[in-house]
């Protein structure tokens, strides 16, 4: 495809000015690639159910060390 030949055409009717923006706009938005999502902050809720850095610990009496408050 040469810098002189037309991206595309219209083969048959006589667009407007603003049919020809609208399709222009169209294939623009189309060809844009989707914009990531932003991570989803974790609710207070969620949050709460388990603090960072209190991993069970494995051991003699763990089972019964886990409910306890910490």
């Amino acid at each position: 495809m040469s810098a002189e030949e037309p991206l595309f055409r219209v083969v048959r009717g006589v667009p407007t000015a603003e049919e020809l923006a609208a399709l222009v706009g169209a294939i623009v938005a189309r060809t844009r690639p989707a914009a990531a999502a932003a991570p989803v902050a974790a609710s207070a809720w969620a949050r709460s159910g388990r603090p960072t850095g209190a991993a069970p610990a494995a051991g003699a009496g763990a089972w019964r060390a886990s409910g306890l408050p910490r």
